[in-house]
């Protein structure tokens, strides 16, 4: 009798046996599935990050400046480096239908390209729909205006201190017809790094990239763009580049260092 009650026993633990070896062999594929899922995601981020030809600078050198001789290029990187003709001026200007801080109506400084006016609008009625008011101050600006500006700049604050605060003649975004600052009533319609710090600065900051629009000059950034941080400037760049912008946190600058030219 008590030998049938052993082999009863070992019957049973060899069972317990057999389903604990089932049970620690069936974990072990998971991670087959996801060594084979990694690669086509890593492949994917690298086919979004190319970027055509046409929106890459074509640059001359003229009288040993880099000048910008595709100006119309959307994706134009206009910084110290390289500048904009003297004579380049939008032709598909128009003024975006948004609140102005001023009342002048015939005045440069109300227009923007029309691609990017079109941007402007959408983003500030979505701002509005969230309690977010914002007023434009000055998009596009032309060469001649930039230089009474910058020799303005010069003349208050001294040529040193005023190339990170202006931006020489034919080195601003302005003239692209692409940028446009902005402001708010919370910081009582001035420009002002302190307007980053306002719900209405983070709510920019959080949602331009939706409509085409990058922080152009952010903080921390100093080092690379040349200038001081402007949470005021906008650019737009279109969703596509905006979109890697903002989600890597870079500049306009530094995406053209991770894109490739196809």
């Amino acid at each position: 009798m008590k030998k049938w009650i052993c082999c009863c026993l070992i019957m049973v633990s060899g069972c317990q046996s057999f389903g604990s070896l089932e049970q620690e062999r069936k974990p072990s594929e998971p991670p087959a599935q996801v060594e084979q899922t990694a690669p086509s995601s890593e492949i994917k981020e690298q086919e979004e990050l190319v970027l055509e030809e046409r929106f890459w600078n074509q640059i001359e050198v003229q009288n040993g400046v880099k000048v910008i001789v595709n100006p119309d290029n959307v994706l134009a990187l206009v910084n110290k480096e390289q500048q904009l003709p003297a004579d380049y001026k939008p032709t598909d200007l128009v003024i975006p239908n948004v609140p102005f801080t001023f009342k002048e109506t015939n005045v440069e400084k109300r227009h923007m390209r029309a691609e990017a006016a079109k941007a402007l609008e959408a983003m500030f009625v979505a701002a509005k729909n969230q309690q977010i008011i914002l007023y434009a101050v000055s998009g596009y600006r032309s060469y001649e205006r930039q230089q009474q500006l910058f020799a303005s700049e010069v003349q208050r604050l001294g040529g040193e201190k005023a190339v990170v605060a202006v931006a020489m003649p034919g080195k601003s975004e302005h003239q692209t017809g692409l940028a446009m600052d902005i402001t708010s009533p919370s910081v009582q319609y001035a420009i002002t790094p302190a307007f980053g710090e306002t719900a209405e600065g983070k709510w920019v900051a959080q949602h331009a990239h939706e409509f085409g629009f990058i922080i152009r000059y952010p903080k921390g950034k100093e080092h690379i763009t040349k200038y001081q941080y402007e949470p005021w400037h906008l650019r737009y760049v279109g969703v596509k580049a905006a979109k890697v912008i903002y989600e890597k946190q870079i500049t306009l600058e530094e995406y053209f260092q991770i894109v490739k030219k196809i």
